[in-house]
């Protein structure tokens, strides 16, 4: 059977601990907890589980701590955990069934991560695969019987575990910090992170996150269209025309959404310019921008943007008529 190191790293996460980690309970051979700064019960509570429990001073980088915890770790597979995740006792079953018949050439292992609507977020989608369980040490192995070269990728296994993920409370404030300390570095988010800053500003960002991420997206807007990068362009303008459209620039905002709607023409962008009017209360154009929306143009970032926000606009469209 294969030995499992549980990983995790926490702060300030004694409403959901426990309910984690009974939950792993039985299926770890090694239980490693990091904090990194917490001002409540959660070191207490690990306590209890474990008596690996290490500090990491925060220093704004989920890598750097997550690459601590798995440096402690001594068994053949790592699983990372966070705190906001637990199994039922069916996906407790599978988790074991999975230890006991884990064939050694896996290298990874992907897992349901099962998140309800309430708590949808930039990254937390309702039900997706991701890769939570690691082999620690990776053997080099040849392939091709000619003109051979060493395996690069990994050898993945798609499981049928279910992990439920239930946050206390939702992270956008921490991460927009994240993201603008990076930034105040002078370091240069990668188009991952570009995607994930823009996608989650336009799910949970406030006027002020907007006003403070502004000129970031205007370098990049700038810098992606003297390079034909379409897709930062087009997160770029998504984000400046809701920003534009927040602080009341209404000639700075006409120009950003129109500049969209000719160069790269996205829902978001739609339904930016169905609320301005919204807001205007000139309706029939609202509603027109909405259905474009709806039924003319793709998600550029968020898939409601499609559907949900200017389906809930027209409705109160249809209310106030």
């Amino acid at each position: 059977m294969a030995s499992v190191s549980v990983c995790m790293i926490v702060k300030n996460e004694e409403k959901v601990l426990k309910r984690c980690l009974d939950s792993l309970q039985g299926l770890w051979d090694e239980l490693i907890i990091v904090d990194t700064g917490s001002e409540d019960r959660t070191k207490e509570i690990a306590a209890a589980y474990t008596d690996k429990v290490f500090d990491f001073a925060w220093i704004d980088d989920f890598s750097a701590a997550r690459n601590y915890a798995f440096s402690k770790a001594a068994c053949d597979y790592v699983y990372s955990a966070d705190a906001d995740e637990y199994l039922d006792d069916t996906n407790r079953e599978r988790f074991l069934q999975l230890k006991e018949n884990l064939l050694p050439e896996i290298e990874v292992v992907q897992m349901w991560y099962v998140t309800p609507e309430e708590y949808n977020t930039t990254e937390n989608f309702e039900r997706q695969y991701r890769p939570k369980l690691y082999k620690r040490l990776r053997t080099p192995a040849w392939i091709d019987p000619i003109h051979e070269i060493v395996r690069m990728d990994p050898v993945v296994y798609d499981s049928d575990i279910e992990i439920l993920h239930k946050p206390h409370d939702m992270h956008a404030s921490r991460d927009f910090r994240v993201f603008r300390k990076h930034i105040e570095k002078g370091l240069k988010l990668s188009a991952r992170l570009h995607t994930m800053y823009a996608r989650e500003l336009l799910m949970s960002g406030e006027k002020e996150d907007f006003a403070l991420a502004a000129e970031y997206f205007r370098e990049n807007k700038q810098e992606a269209g003297s390079l034909g990068d379409t897709q930062r362009y087009q997160e770029a303008l998504c984000v400046l025309a809701k920003a534009y459209r927040m602080e009341g620039a209404e000639f700075v905002f006409l120009e950003t959404a129109l500049d969209g709607i000719a160069t790269v023409p996205c829902s978001e962008i739609c339904v930016e310019l169905g609320i301005f009017y919204f807001d205007k209360k000139e309706y029939e154009k609202a509603a027109s921008w909405f259905e474009k929306a709806m039924y003319m143009t793709a998600p550029a970032l968020v898939e409601a943007s499609g559907g949900q926000w200017p389906e809930a606009y027209l409705h109160k469209i249809e209310a106030d008529a």
